[in-house]
Order: structure tokens, then C-alpha cells, then sequence
């Protein structure tokens, strides 16, 4: 049979692994980064994102596909909600949650309420034929477009994954909804093979994902740090350390051994979630750390030499000023070496989307319009909170940051799309609720 795995605008990881299973299982397979596929196949769409779910194009592209005589499949993070994706791009069936298996049944047996783990349009509605369980993470390797060296994300070809889980339950948050707070680590050999394979394809740079790099090895509520720096070790010795990066960590999961073998297998970087400096917004995150002990774990890094960027998110759902005030003294403390700041999106199939969906347009900063010292600009709370974070942590990174009318009007563009978006994922939850 021949099969499209379609992941638009980027090869995204979990795409790679779905074409490698099929190719695997003797489908001839084409992996493809833009909407196209000869009439009357199989296409598998990898979305990542809730805005694939207002995408336009995409609509199109499913409807004249389907109308056409083929079939499109579904996966991805947007399967949280599957009735949203049914009902938003009304593809032939969701695959939910973890797709290698969902994938190859579809493909063997087509839609029917013996396949574990998807959702589709019945005859009364949607249908959801119940969870799939976990899928094994000894896998083969997936499947490497030749052009990967040519992608950039995030500064890497790939993002590849170690591991399955999170023992957070940050409220934000898709990463414990979708692979469960049990840990389960890749074989070291695999992974290595895999990053050898990826290196051969041309990958310049790879970077380890699964949330949390150092819960890699985590066993029986322990962190396994030997392993981890056996993992960056491994790949340094494959691609070089200038060429891997690990920087997501939580701020609770580092040891000496672990920052230590990001400082002499990887870039030398880390990149913590931070998200506030008020401890009340921490907890309604879930985050499971003060704002102290996110002070303490910038200090260890620097201590091993390393460069610390940290992402913060406003506009939190019943986020005060005062609260956000403490964010900004959080930032002028520490001086981080890189800032990235969002607007709390919520992401179907969470909690802070339950919430949004609970708090009155007047309390959510995220619609309540700005009446301070931004006023003129007509923005909401949360624009004006995240334009005025990005300008106050450029006074404080290393180094001359100036910010000039150029970036004053980048900076505004960004927070105003942010919030756009924001705004419409609000509007589509509550069409679903």
C-alpha cells in the first residue's frame, strides 16, 4: 500500500517515527512536509499544534482529499480532544494519543470500533473506540528525510526522543496527558544507532527531547543521572558536543552529574521552565518548585559553567499585577542569559483549558483590556504583560541590549498575534465544552 505521512511545514520527530513504522511493515512511504499526495492513498497528517486546527488550507486539503476517494488519518498532540478534531477538520478517523500501533491498525483492519485509540464520525455521531495502551519505545529507526540537515528547529535538525513520560503535572501542559507520568526510557544502544543514522542523513545538530532530558534512565521515583551522561556522552562521541544540546530540564531533576555532562557533552546550555517568580501562580501551574528553588538551580548552573535561558508565561488565568511584578523582579535577580516569553495558551485537553473555560473574560487577562501605561496600544492585560516582560529582560541579559524601534515594533507584532491566537483557542474550546 502506498502511504503519505504529511507534517506541515516541518518534519516533526513523531512524523518520522509513524513513516518509519509503516515502512517497516512493508508500506512503500513518502514523507512530505507540504499538503500534497496523488488522489485515492492513505495520508497520515502529524499535527502538533492547536492552530492546525483552524488552518484553512488544511480544511481544504482533508475535504478535497476525502472527496476525491482517499484517506486521511490523524495524529498527533491535537488528539487530545478528538471530537474537536473531528468536528474542526473532519478527517476519516483521529489517531489518539501514542499512534504506532493506531497507525498500523488502521492500515491492516481500516476503521472500526475494534481499533484501539481512535475516534471517528458514526452514524449517531463521534465514536471512540477507548484507549490504546502504551506503546513499546524499543522501536526500529524512524524514517530520515534526506533534506533533515537542511531543517532548523529550535537550532537543531531533530528533536530525538529518549524517553516517554513526565513525573510533572505542570496544568499547561500536553506532555503527562498524552504519554503518562510512568517513565519509560529507550535502550542507550537504539538511540545511539538512531543518532548515528541521523548524523549519516546529514542532521547537523540533535537535540534530546521528552520534556525533561534528565529523567532519561528515571527508576523507582529516582533520577538515573549516570545514564543520562551516558546518553550525552554517547551522542557527543557520534556528532561532536557543539553538536547535541539537551536544554530542557526541570528545575528539581539536576545533580553535579548532570550539569556537568551538559557542560562537556552538549552546546552548554539549559533551558529551565520558570513561568513565574510568584509562588501562587506556581502552584495554580502545577510546577512543583518555589521560585527559590528555581533561583537555586540558576546558581548550580552557572557554578558548572554553563549558560542559563529561562521561559516564562503570562497572563495566567487570575494572575494579579502584583504577581506579575514578581515575575519581573525574578528576572532582574537572576539576569538570565536568554529570556522566551509566551502567553498561557490553552491547550485542549488541559487544565489551564478547564479554567479558561471557567474564568469570566473580566478576570482573564487574556481578553480584560490593558488600562495602564500601555493604554495607548490598545492591548489586553496579558499582551501588555508579555511586550513589557520581553523590553525588562533585555536590561538584564549579559551584554548591551538596546531596545530600538525596530524591535519595539517586532516585539508588539509577536504580543498581539500571541494574544490573537490565545483568543481563538479560547473561542474554539468553548465550542466544545
Amino acid at each position: 500500500m502506498k502511504v503519505f505521512v504529511i507534517s506541515p511545514g516541518m518534519y516533526t520527530y513523531g512524523a518520522m517515527v509513524i513513516a518509519g513504522i509503516v515502512r517497516d511493515a512493508g508500506h512503500e512511504v513518502t514523507l512530505t512536509r507540504t499538503l500534497e499526495a496523488p488522489p485515492g492513498e492513505t495520508v497520515f497528517l502529524s499535527l502538533y499544534s492547536t492552530q492546525n486546527l483552524m488552518d484553512d488550507a488544511l480544511k481544504s486539503f482533508i475535504s478535497a482529499y476525502r472527496h476525491a476517494g482517499g484517506r486521511v488519518y490523524v495524529g498527533g498532540p491535537v488528539s487530545a480532544v478528538p471530537r474537536m478534531v473531528l468536528g474542526e477538520l473532519g478527517p476519516d478517523a483521529v489517531i489518539c494519543g501514542e499512534g504506532e500501533a493506531g497507525a498500523l491498525a488502521l492500515l491492516r483492519d481500516g476503521i472500526s470500533p475494534d481499533v484501539p485509540g481512535i475516534a471517528y464520525t458514526g452514524p449517531d455521531g463521534a465514536v471512540f473506540s477507548g484507549p490504546a495502551p502504551p506503546c513499546p519505545v524499543s522501536r526500529p529507526l524512524p524514517f530520515i528525510p534526506k533534506e533533515i540537515g537542511m531543517q532548523d528547529v529550535r537550532g537543531a535538525s531533530a528533536y530525538i526522543e529518549t524517553h516517554r513520560g513526565c513525573i510533572g503535572a505542570c496544568t499547561f501542559c500536553q506532555v503527562p496527558r498524552f504519554f503518562g507520568r510512568e517513565m519509560r526510557s529507550r535502550p542507550l544502544d537504539e538511540i545511539l544507532a538512531e543518532v548515528q543514522a541521523f548524523k549519516d542523513a546529514g542532521a547537523r545538530r540533535l537535540s534530546v527531547s521528552g520534556g525533561t532530558g534528565s529523567l532519561y534512565g528515571y527508576t523507582d521515583g529516582n533520577l538515573n543521572d549516570e545514564a543520562f551522561a551516558d546518553l550525552l556522552r554517547g551522542m557527543a562521541e557520534i556528532m561532536g558536543p557543539k553538536n547535541v544540546s539537551s536544554p530542557d530540564i526541570r528545575v528539581d531533576c539536576i545533580s553535579d552529574t548532570v550539569l556537568d555532562a551538559i557542560r562537556d557533552y552538549t552546546i552548554g546550555w539549559v533551558f529551565f521552565g520558570l513561568e513565574s517568580g510568584s509562588d501562587r501562580v506556581l502552584r495554580l501551574m502545577g510546577k512543583g518548585a518555589t521560585a527559590a528553588q528555581a533561583g537555586e538551580a540558576i546558581d548550580a548552573c552557572r557554578a558548572h559553567g554553563l549558560h542559563v535561558a529561562g521561559s516564562f508565561i503570562v497572563g495566567y488565568p487570575t494572575e494579579t499585577a502584583a504577581e506579575y511584578e514578581e515575575t519581573k523582579d525574578f528576572i532582574a535577580e537572576y539576569a538570565l542569559d536568554d529570556v522566551f516569553i509566551s502567553i498561557a495558551e490553552p491547550i485542549p485537553g488541559t487544565p489551564l483549558a478547564d479554567l479558561s473555560l471557567r474564568t469570566p473574560d473580566t478576570e482573564n487577562p487574556a481578553f480584560a483590556p490593558h488600562t495602564g501605561e500601555y493604554k495607548s496600544l490598545h492591548l489586553t492585560e496579558a499582551e501588555a504583560r508579555s511586550f513589557d516582560l520581553r523590553m525588562h529582560a533585555d536590561l538584564f541579559k549579559p551584554g548591551l541590549h538596546v531596545v530600538t524601534d525596530q524591535i519595539f515594533n517586532a516585539y508588539l507584532a509577536e504580543v498581539r498575534k500571541d494574544g490573537e491566537m490565545v483568543r481563538k483557542v479560547t473561542d474554539l474550546l468553548r465550542q466544545y465544552a
